[in-house]
């Protein structure tokens, strides 16, 4: 299912007090909706991961994605042993066909990808001409590592303040691409560290929430069961206030070290799987996760291991 509502049609019942946190509902996507709002980039994996990505006809007839009424999935291959000459591990990465600017999104999520080489990351850039629109990791991780971690990613001179009102532990602060072999100015989720991996999938998941203005970026995290969840991100209501919803996870700031609107232009959501590449299969993360093997080897030589690598998800609501 794919609803469109403008913001306009609803302008009238808050008049004025449509300034601040507050949104309107403009896309829901869900189920078979997803196939509307996106296209399946048949691509090589700009992250050189052990992953071939397949196009929508490739994946519905290998059951890679497929959707109810309510919930849509997407998941890689768990079924064939590879060989050196193969490409990589089917898998899938979707685009959105929308590109955002200042808005909301929230992800209720019942399920994410598990297991050692796993690479799953819910994001927004703009690949045409990245760095310069900017790069937004809103779920993201790798080798079942909790907690999640969010980032920016930047062209130059764009850096973050160590002492950002936040729930989550700032770990880098630089976020121009350039520097550090592209790092990022990261958040992890010290907070909760049902954020990511299996511990997440245990508890049905939750929401995931970003909202990027010409001031701030920001994204929450929400469990399950969370009596706290905002009631109008619980119900995916009509009309949303982001003052109202707490301490972020993590807080991207404008400052004097980075302004936000000269960084950050019109983004796609990105969803995918990868597996290995340069950040799950560099040799220092893939051991310190306590994963057998090297990255590629495990992942070529044992499919069943990714049974639980898919994603679920319920529904994504863009507010404006």
């Amino acid at each position: 299912m794919k609803i469109v509502r403008s913001s306009l049609a609803l302008a009238s019942l808050v008049g004025s007090a449509l300034a601040g946190g507050i949104y309107t509902l403009d896309e829901c996507v869900s189920g078979e909706g997803f196939y509307d709002s996106f296209n399946f980039e048949n691509i090589i994996d700009p992250t050189n991961g052990r992953v071939m990505y397949v196009d929508r006809t490739t994946a519905q007839n290998l059951n890679l994605t497929y959707a109810t009424s309510d919930t849509f999935i997407l998941r890689a291959d768990h079924t064939t042993v590879l060989n050196a000459n193969d490409t990589g591990r089917n898998s899938v990465r979707i685009r959105s066909n929308n590109q955002y600017y200042q808005h909301v999104v929230v992800f209720d999520i019942q399920h994410i990808p598990e297991g050692c080489g796993t690479w799953p990351a819910i994001w927004e850039t703009k690949e045409s001409d990245w760095p310069a629109s900017g790069e937004v990791d809103i779920l993201e991780g790798v080798n079942n590592v909790v907690p999640n971690q969010s980032t920016l990613h930047t062209s130059h001179n764009c850096s973050m303040p160590n002492n950002t009102i936040q729930s989550g532990t700032l770990i880098t602060t630089n976020c121009d691409a350039s520097v550090a072999y592209n790092v990022g100015c990261a958040v992890k989720l010290t907070e909760d560290m049902n954020s990511f991996g299996p511990a997440f999938n245990n508890i049905g998941g939750g929401w995931y929430a970003m909202e990027r203005t010409l001031h701030y970026i920001k994204v929450w995290f929400w469990e399950r069961c969370d009596p706290f969840v905002p009631l109008d991100v619980r119900t995916g209501a009509w009309i949303i206030d982001t003052d109202t919803w707490g301490i972020p996870a993590a807080n991207f700031p404008n400052n004097t070290e980075c302004d936000i609107q000269s960084h950050f232009g019109g983004n796609n959501i990105i969803i995918n799987l990868t597996f290995c590449g340069d950040w799950a299969g560099n040799a220092a993360v893939y051991n310190a996760s306590g994963c057998p093997l090297d990255c590629v080897t495990y992942v070529d030589n044992n499919p069943s291991a990714f049974t639980n690598a898919y994603f679920e998800i319920s529904s994504m609501n863009i507010y404006k």
